[in-house]
């Protein structure tokens, strides 16, 4: 199985993080939080300290399924602000790479970067001024092919769920949310 990353910068959003490496490891996937610092140890937009799994400079990014990018304030303008994370998404985005973001992250670390040009996508309430050439839409989570963008901590557990969808079908999508008891009507996550 693939391995998936979700990078961890001082002030990121701690219900899109913890919600989605949660969901994900409940339906078996192989996801690993990553610091962009030299320590393990970030914390949060709310103060709350994480370790992460790794570190940045110490990560294999070989045989990558999803990179996925949380959101918050300063974490988004951290991650960023961290170029060998940008030319790692830049490069999967490059080799048609899957990639999720939330929050911020769409409009603030994808727009910049060119990721969401010419592809719908959602995010923060706000940000879209930032999303360049992305195709925004007022949505809780749209899933593409390849990118799945969220609106909010609101929308962390669709969010989350939308990325088990896209591995491991919807059947698996709908076994995790409910064991979670969470019932949506359907796994369409384009709301």
């Amino acid at each position: 199985m693939k391995r998936s990353f979700l990078f961890l910068a001082p002030g990121f959003e701690e219900i899109e993080a913890l919600t989605v490496v949660d969901v994900m490891r409940r339906a078996g996937m192989d996801i690993k939080t990553v610091s962009i610092l030299s320590d393990a140890m970030v914390t949060g937009a709310h103060g709350i300290p994480v370790k992460a799994d790794l570190l940045f400079t110490h990560a294999d990014f070989d045989n990558v399924e999803w990179l996925i990018i949380p959101g918050g304030l300063p974490g988004t303008t951290n991650l960023a602000a961290y170029a060998p994370l940008c030319t790692l998404l830049k490069d999967h985005h490059a080799n048609n790479g899957k990639i999720a973001a939330i929050c911020a992250a769409p409009a603030m670390m994808l727009g910049p970067l060119g990721i969401i040009d010419g592809r719908e996508c959602t995010g923060y309430p706000g940000t879209q001024k930032l999303a360049g050439k992305g195709i925004w839409r007022d949505a809780p989570v749209i899933a593409l092919d390849t990118l799945i963008t969220g609106n909010g901590p609101a929308s962390a557990l669709r969010f989350a769920l939308a990325i088990v969808t896209n591995s491991l079908g919807e059947t698996a999508a709908q076994e995790i949310g409910s064991g979670m008891l969470y019932y949506p009507k359907s796994m369409n996550f384009y709301f």
